[in-house]
């Protein structure tokens, strides 16, 4: 554990991730265990897969410990992250909880829409407001939240998620506004496509990316400061034209 008294850098050597199952969020820990970071806790609802992501980064070298963490429990979140910070700084925070939804299915379902709201967007506000309090009262740290590209324009296809995402976004940028200043670090993260488990089967569109790509990008990201990164950087002027794209061209492109 990191030394109180110790400055901080750019790279954490002690992080919290949301969504401590992520492929995501675990090649990223990977990644940074390599360069500095030494403890790390994987939150999650309780599960074999959760205890099998902490041991695979012990044998990195790791002190990974996990903690019960729930996106549709938002009266908990404080108490969780409470628990965290208390045995000792956390220098980065990663928010790599969601759900892809199915929207065809959603659709027809309000309860399963509202669900995916309700985990990728409530359940983040809760916890990223509790993070960055957490975060200001020790007065170091970054918060990292990965957002999607889907989040710059909602398609037909997949409206419910994008719109999801499209709130996580505007809410990250608006708390970053809100701790610029304090010594916390905002930074949202905006991966295409990416080649997982939960993606795999759908159709892979040309600009698809990986975990570790995205890993690199968020390294990156930490050692520039940035408060926006786009994985891969050629989506930044891809969504650009498209956010600007009349509406009667862009619903054909399904």
């Amino acid at each position: 554990m990191k030394d109180a008294s110790e400055p901080p850098t750019a790279l954490p050597r002690s992080l919290l991730v949301l969504g401590g199952t992520s492929e995501i969020a675990l090649a990223t820990a990977r990644r940074l265990i390599a360069r500095r970071a030494r403890t790390v806790w994987l939150a999650g609802r309780p599960s074999s897969a959760l205890e099998q992501a902490a041991d695979s980064l012990r044998a990195l070298g790791a002190d990974a410990r996990t903690v019960a963490f729930d996106a549709l429990a938002p009266e908990s979140h404080e108490t969780v992250l409470g628990k965290v910070f208390a045995e000792g700084p956390v220098d980065m925070v990663l928010f790599a909880f969601g759900v892809l939804g199915d929207q065809a299915h959603d659709e027809r379902d309000p309860l399963r829409a509202v669900q995916v709201a309700q985990t990728n967007y409530t359940g983040a506000v809760s916890a990223g407001l509790a993070a960055g309090r957490a975060l200001q009262s020790q007065g170091h740290g970054s918060l990292v939240v990965l957002s999607s590209s889907a989040a710059e324009r909602a398609r037909r296809a997949d409206f419910i998620y994008g719109s999801s995402k499209a709130g996580l976004d505007a809410f990250t940028q608006g708390l970053g506004d809100a701790l610029h200043g304090t010594g916390v670090h905002v930074m949202v993260v905006r991966p295409g496509f990416v080649l997982t488990r939960r993606t795999a089967g759908r159709p892979r569109p040309a600009l698809a990316t990986t975990p570790e790509a995205v890993a690199t990008a968020v390294e990156l990201g930490l050692r520039r400061r940035s408060e926006t990164v786009w994985v891969p950087g050629a989506l930044r002027l891809l969504m650009a034209a498209l956010r600007h794209m009349p509406r009667t061209l862009f619903r054909r492109l399904g």
